[in-house]
């Protein structure tokens, strides 16, 4: 399991301003990812999904970072993105050693 996505913080339930909006929507794609299990990619399929999940983050992830170009309390929202988006990049590379050390079957 890649759960190095999974350090949420949980403290609010409710947000009140747009950044803490985008903060939660940021956590829920955190959520969706601390699920992946790279350990259990075993065929090509699983590798495209694993990546194809991954890209879908990372759009998502990018899109709520646009909404958020001049808007103020923006540091807290990077700072989340930028930490996800890593993350992600640390995926696909722990994945790419999968196809490369042959452990992904055809």
């Amino acid at each position: 399991m890649f759960s190095a996505f999974s350090s949420n913080d949980y403290r609010s339930n409710r947000a009140n301003t747009p950044a803490e909006s985008a903060v939660k929507r940021l956590n829920g794609i955190g959520e969706v990812l601390s699920s992946l299990d790279i350990s259990a990619i075993h065929t090509q399929d699983d590798m495209t999904r694993a990546l194809w999940t991954l890209d879908t983050a990372d759009k998502c992830i990018r899109m709520i970072l646009s909404e958020f170009r001049t808007a103020p309390a923006k540091e807290q929202v990077v700072r989340k993105a930028k930490s996800l988006i890593g993350l992600i990049e640390l995926a696909r590379d722990e994945i790419s050693n999968y196809r490369d050390d042959g452990r992904v079957l055809s």
